[in-house]
């Protein structure tokens, strides 16, 4: 229960921290602040609940720590189970604070929701949307599964997290808002419905597939420290 707990916190914290930024001062501030606050939020629950769960907060890496052995099917399903409700109630909160603003409207300024395609972002295509969901999901599951290993420094975890996030979101927030988490992209959609809903699938699928890759090329020792 208390892993529970912490994975429900934590995705909350990201969810606020990260889709608040987009949502609340992106369009004003650009893409740094908003790879910041997701990389800050990253930080901040590693060093605070890091030692209860972990702090996957993402389905992705929890599917990758599954995947490299280091966890069972049935704490995967509870984490996913968390996860999610953590980024719904942290969408919800950001919904009750932007929806106060006089002339906000979800329709026209979103909810720091993920997509694709023409009028979202830079306009990139679903082909160039998966390519990067499944390599930067791989990249930064990658980095957790080696940072968290036996023979990785301690201490520096939640930091060496925190700022591959960061640098994944500068890459790919032009792209599709940058996901590489489906619990993220869950939340605001369901808030924003239309589009986001209809592109849901990517956020979910491509994730899990790099997660998943980044757990099994751990398993099988090639970016393992002990191997």
């Amino acid at each position: 229960m208390k892993k529970f707990i912490a994975e429900v916190l934590g995705t909350f914290f990201l969810v606020f921290f990260g889709v608040g930024t987009a949502a609340i001062t992106g369009a004003e501030f650009g893409i740094l602040p908003i790879a910041t606050a997701f990389g800050l939020s990253i930080v901040a629950a590693a060093y605070g609940i890091g030692a209860i769960s972990g702090a996957h907060l993402n389905p992705a890496v929890s599917i990758g720590v599954l995947c490299a052995g280091r966890m069972s099917a049935g704490e995967f399903v509870q984490y996913v189970i968390a996860q999610v409700i953590g980024a719904i109630l942290g969408a919800f909160v950001i919904y009750l604070i932007v929806s106060g603003k006089s002339d906000y409207s979800i329709a026209t300024s979103g909810m720091g929701q993920n997509g694709y395609g023409p009028g979202y972002g830079g306009g990139y295509n679903l082909a160039a949307a998966l390519i990067f969901e499944v390599v930067a999901t791989f990249i930064f599951v990658t980095v957790i599964l080696g940072v968290t290993d036996k023979g990785a420094p301690v201490g520096f975890a939640g930091l060496a997290i925190g700022l591959t996030l960061t640098a994944v979101h500068l890459v790919g927030i032009n792209v599709t808002g940058t996901s590489v988490n489906p619990a993220r992209s869950i939340g605001p959609a369901l808030f924003v419905g239309g589009q986001a809903l209809s592109q849901l699938w990517v956020f979910i699928l491509a994730p899990l597939v790099g997660g998943a890759l980044a757990g099994i090329v751990n398993a099988a020792g090639l970016t393992r420290a002990d191997a």
